[in-house]
């Protein structure tokens, strides 16, 4: 969990159970705190179960955004990614060229980083070829869902890893399928991210309707 920022995170963990409690009264996962946006991010989005391509593929292109920066930035910056990369959608990224990659390195508002965003255009590619052999992004995704027998009895901030067996089986494999910038602590981010674990910490508010809901996703293929 480092990834949200070595400061803050400290200061999350020095919290009893690495939790807060919000102005609201409720418990929440201590790395929201002070960061405009990140409860409700905490609250509706992080570690909900995802099934939608394109959202997907979004944090796997994020997370690879991420590498070597905080969460924070490229939170911030998200709206901006969204719009340049056509909403994520991969299989019009998928026909970006060489001038799209120049095109793209010139707007301040998202990470001008030619690898990254050259890889967003191969996993892109890549995506593509997921749904023409699995049927979705998400049947590929969803494969690497750990099991229990993975997952620590209670979620505590010792006991929240940043990788894991599945991850790094998860990065393994998609390496060998030509995508780039997705090792095994990225994946491990996307995994909490798009709800494959449920890491809101034991007597976070938030928990319970995590587990509801991944109790109730019908898990793509």
């Amino acid at each position: 969990m480092r990834r949200w920022g070595a400061a803050r995170y400290d200061a999350a963990m020095s919290e009893p159970n690495g939790l807060i409690i919000g102005e609201d009264g409720h418990p929440r996962c201590a790395w929201v705190a002070g960061v405009p946006g990140f409860a409700h991010y905490h609250d509706t989005e992080w570690g909900f179960p995802v099934a939608d391509e394109h959202l997907l593929f979004e944090k796997i292109c994020l997370e690879g955004f991420q590498s070597g920066l905080s969460w924070r930035t490229i939170f911030d910056k998200r709206p901006a990614f969204r719009e340049v990369f056509l909403g994520f959608d991969f299989e019009r990224l998928a026909h970006f060229g060489d001038a799209d990659v120049e095109r793209l390195l010139q707007d301040a508002r998202i990470v001008r980083h030619r690898g990254k965003i050259e890889a967003t255009l191969n996993n892109a590619r890549r995506a593509c070829e997921a749904m023409d052999k699995h049927g979705s992004l998400g049947a590929l995704v969803w494969r690497y869902e750990p099991p229990p027998s993975e997952r620590p009895t209670r979620v505590t901030p010792a006991s929240r890893p940043s990788k894991t067996e599945s991850s790094a089986r998860f990065a393994k494999d998609l390496k060998k399928l030509g995508w780039r910038f997705f090792g095994p602590t990225t994946a491990y981010a996307f995994m909490q991210a798009m709800g494959l674990v449920n890491d809101h910490l034991e007597g976070c508010s938030v928990r319970a309707q995590c587990e509801a809901a991944r109790d109730a996703f019908d898990r793509p293929g």
